[in-house]
């Protein structure tokens, strides 16, 4: 019997599977195109670009490849600086009109696959603010306007030219939509007044109700005092005597013109005097109060002039002047009242007499 030694040979196979793997080497950043406006501003400039976005990442999240997840791209010096930059090539800037700071809410550009295209949406906001200094030197702004729009687009997988446009045209529609507002409102709002008049006026109205106007030429008289005397007073006569201001405010080729009626008044049915007491002499020392009023009215005429007010801040400036000034009145009352014992010293009844005449004089009201 015969055996048969056979040998096996050992074969080895390998599989390889060749897997390709496509690199997607991340985009250029965006750089806005140099573009000439087809504008000149007449009444600002774009003195500074700020970012006010709440979420200040890039400014898009752009597809590149499909399956893949949009990639963060950011403008290529930054926003605010590209910005800028495509600004002060593009636009003509004369810094010698308003300074203008550029606020940017929002700059966003999503993007998603459909298919073998791309669709996007840029949304894009502004806020336009005037620039100034305070008294102290600090800088202040007054917001202007606000410049607000999107798009939509769609594009083909790997071309991305139409993105660059979007946000530049954007930019250029936002300043021209500023050079627009300023044109039209530079004369006629108040927010852009280069200078400030005030013109005041005197209530000087003679009429038969309870009011008495301040008239040099309407002097008080007993029938003006017509409340019951006052229990318990040991006074002989009270006169109740005030003031006060009102106004309104218009502009005209950019001046704020502050047209402002001054009010010196008595008031009839709070003013009493008992009937043993109606003389010339007593009579003379309630004419006195009243004009006291009108003494402190000519006083504050003459803080609330253009060189002691701002343009931005005048109406609250004038309120504050017209406090202090009522608080000069309480006090000038009551030292007339304790220097002249309420008219019971005559001789500083005389002098304050001849005080009064002496200022009332320098206003212009007696003559």
């Amino acid at each position: 019997m015969s055996r048969y030694h056979g040998r096996m040979n050992n074969f080895s196979f390998s599989l390889f599977f060749a897997a390709s793997f496509a690199f997607f080497s991340a985009p250029d950043p965006i750089r806005l195109r140099s573009e000439s406006l087809p504008f000149t501003p007449k009444e600002f400039y774009i003195a500074t670009v700020t970012d006010q976005r709440p979420d200040q990442g890039s400014v898009a999240r752009l597809v590149l490849a499909l399956n893949q997840s949009p990639q963060a791209v950011d403008m290529e010096k930054g926003l605010t600086t590209s910005f800028q930059q495509f600004i002060n090539q593009g636009l003509k800037q004369n810094h010698t009109l308003r300074p203008i700071a550029m606020r940017i809410r929002q700059c966003r550009v999503n993007e998603t696959a459909v298919g073998n295209r791309v669709t996007g949406q840029f949304k894009f906001a502004v806020t336009f603010e005037l620039l100034g200094k305070d008294d102290a030197g600090s800088t202040t702004s007054t917001r202007l306007t606000d410049y607000q729009g999107s798009t939509n687009y769609t594009r083909p997988l790997g071309n991305m030219d139409v993105i660059e446009p979007t946000i530049r045209q954007a930019i250029v529609s936002s300043l021209r939509s500023l050079n627009d507002y300023m044109k039209r409102e530079s004369g006629r709002n108040e927010k852009l007044a280069r200078s400030l008049r005030i013109n005041f006026i005197d209530d000087t109205r003679i009429t038969t109700d309870d009011t008495v106007h301040y008239n040099p030429t309407r002097k008080l008289t007993w029938d003006d005092f017509q409340a019951a005397p006052r229990r318990g007073s040991h006074y002989a006569a009270e006169v109740f005597t005030s003031f006060a201001y009102e106004g309104k405010s218009t502009v005209k080729d950019g001046v704020i013109i502050l047209d402002l009626t001054a009010k010196a008044y008595m008031l009839k049915l709070s003013s009493w005097a008992r009937s043993d007491a109606r003389n010339e002499y007593a009579l003379n020392h309630e004419q006195r109060h009243f004009d006291i009023v009108k003494i402190i009215v000519e006083r504050f005429k003459r803080k609330i002039q253009p060189e002691n007010l701002t343009l931005e801040d005048y109406n609250s400036i004038a309120q504050y002047q017209f406090i202090e000034s009522f608080r000069e009145m309480s006090q000038m009352q009551t030292q007339y009242d304790n220097e002249t014992n309420h008219s019971l010293d005559r001789a500083a009844q005389e002098r304050w007499n001849q005080k009064i005449d002496a200022e009332l004089r320098t206003f212009d009201v007696k003559k």
